[in-house]
């Protein structure tokens, strides 16, 4: 692969939904099973992007989900879905976004991260708010600083074997016992790619839960009951003790240099000019020590890393060796996010490169 404030009148409707592209408010079924049974269904139903609001039992705060951000990560809006059809009442307001609408009904169904000729949503969140994406990241920034939620949580999947963990742009202890509710690892990132967490940071309490592959039964359930934990509290509190999550720091994002081939496998393909180990994602959270192989250079082949620090430096030849066309680890560090998808890796990074809190990247 190559490279506006919410308003509610009597009767009052379980759920409002707008959709954010044609702005279209209608008020949902009066019996929560009346939401389709069905996932597809209820994608098809929502017909776009969506802002669907659930009173709770304390109408005075309020928290936010967001999920389906990128079309092929399905958990959140499993979850989500399975939520609104119990007929549980949250205990504060809770908004629902649901972002890539379409692009998870493109068949066949959440396989596509993004519609063609779109883009990311999930880097969209800083200026300038170009396009139509651009326009609903915007309007959904607009949508969450007029209500001041007190938490926001971003639910995602990974497109490579990981345990779930959360990440955000803090440590304090409401991020740590939000992600808690999710997971037994916190990911402290200071790199700005246009997520939404970044885009309201210093506004509200936010973290991205990435709940584990895709595809795969467990995500469904780290999803469906952390988000029962999120909205049955009455106060926000952890799942145990936030001490106890497992934090590494520091990321730095390794991509495939612009125009190079990719490819996984057990060796070199001869037609990439770099080949990664198929396997590579089990390798996720484990600590990689130097000599460790990564994969395979073409021979002769340009060097095939980018890998980018929160301050811009460019420290891929610090991390990496090649050694007889073996691509191998040059120095220690905890990989994240690794993908054995090409087309994710190239359209996005090959994975994250972080160290154990204390660690560092320089």
């Amino acid at each position: 692969v190559r490279g506006a404030p919410r308003t509610v009148t009597p009767p009052r409707p379980i759920v409002t939904v707008t959709n954010l592209e044609k702005l279209r408010v209608r008020d949902a079924p009066a019996s929560p099973s009346a939401w389709p049974a069905g996932v597809g269904a209820f994608l098809r139903e929502l017909a776009g992007p969506a802002w669907i609001l659930q009173p709770g039992r304390d109408r005075s705060r309020t928290r936010v989900v967001a999920t389906l951000l990128h079309g092929n990560e399905p958990s959140g809006v499993r979850a989500v879905h399975a939520w609104l059809r119990s007929g549980e009442s949250p205990a504060v307001d809770t908004v629902f976004f649901l972002g890539a609408v379409a692009a998870a009904l493109e068949p066949p169904g959440f396989s596509h991260r993004v519609l063609f000729g779109r883009r990311d949503l999930n880097r969209c969140f800083l200026p300038p708010f170009d396009g139509p994406d651009g326009a609903l990241a915007r309007e959904l920034l607009e949508r969450i600083r007029a209500l001041s939620p007190e938490a926001l949580v971003d639910l995602h999947n990974t497109t490579g074997h990981t345990p779930p963990y959360g990440v955000g742009p803090r440590d304090d202890a409401v991020r740590l016992g939000l992600a808690a509710l999710f997971a037994d690892r916190y990911v402290l990132s200071d790199l700005r790619l246009g997520a939404l967490i970044e885009a309201v940071a210093e506004e509200v309490p936010s973290v991205v839960v990435e709940c584990g592959m895709a595809g795969e039964p467990e995500p469904d359930r780290v999803a469906r009951e952390g988000l029962v934990r999120l909205l049955s509290a009455e106060r926000l509190s952890p799942r145990g003790s936030p001490a106890g999550l497992s934090v590494v720091e520091r990321p730095v994002r390794v991509c495939l240099q612009p125009g190079l081939a990719l490819a996984y496998g057990a060796g070199a393909a001869g037609d990439a000019d770099l080949t990664v180990d198929a396997s590579i994602d089990r390798h996720n959270f484990e600590r990689v020590e130097p000599g460790a192989p990564i994969g395979w250079l073409r021979p002769e082949g340009p060097w095939p890393f980018v890998a980018t620090r929160s301050d811009g430096a460019e420290i891929s030849r610090d991390l990496f060796s090649v050694r007889d066309g073996v691509v191998e680890a040059r120095r220690s560090f905890v990989p994240i996010m690794m993908t054995t998808d090409p087309e994710i890796a190239v359209q996005d990074c090959i994975f994250y490169a972080a160290w154990p809190r204390g660690g560092t990247a320089d």
